[in-house]
């Protein structure tokens, strides 16, 4: 089981970590979606640098399990707010699934890291 947890977790703070570097950059395009769904320009990178964060932490806890156990948490409720937020926008399924998959997929990390510690 630890072997599938190594391999969801490294391709999740792979996806994270590029999701992350237009939101901290403030990359234009990046900052005009997301105020399109009511998140601020302040927040845009302060979402980025929690992605970013939440890869590391993945990463960095593979060693260090409580570490990888709270990235994950964090990775899951920020999904959940990106879900809520296309759904309050009332984005279609194309644009919303992306984060509910990620939403799914980081719940199914912390699950296998929480039981191979």
């Amino acid at each position: 089981m630890f072997i599938a947890t190594v391999i969801l977790s490294a391709l999740l703070a792979i996806g994270f970590a590029l999701a992350s570097l237009p939101k901290v950059s403030a990359a234009d395009s990046m900052v005009a979606e997301l105020g399109r769904l009511g998140v601020s320009d302040g927040r845009v990178r302060l979402i980025g640098a929690l992605e970013f964060l939440g890869a590391a932490g993945l990463v960095i806890g593979l060693w260090i399990g409580p570490l990888g156990v709270a990235a994950a948490t964090g990775l899951v409720l920020l999904m959940a707010g990106a879900v809520v937020y296309h759904l309050k926008a009332h984005d279609s399924a194309k644009k919303t699934v992306p984060s509910l998959v990620l939403l799914l997929l980081s719940a199914i990390a912390l699950v296998l890291r929480a039981a191979s510690l």
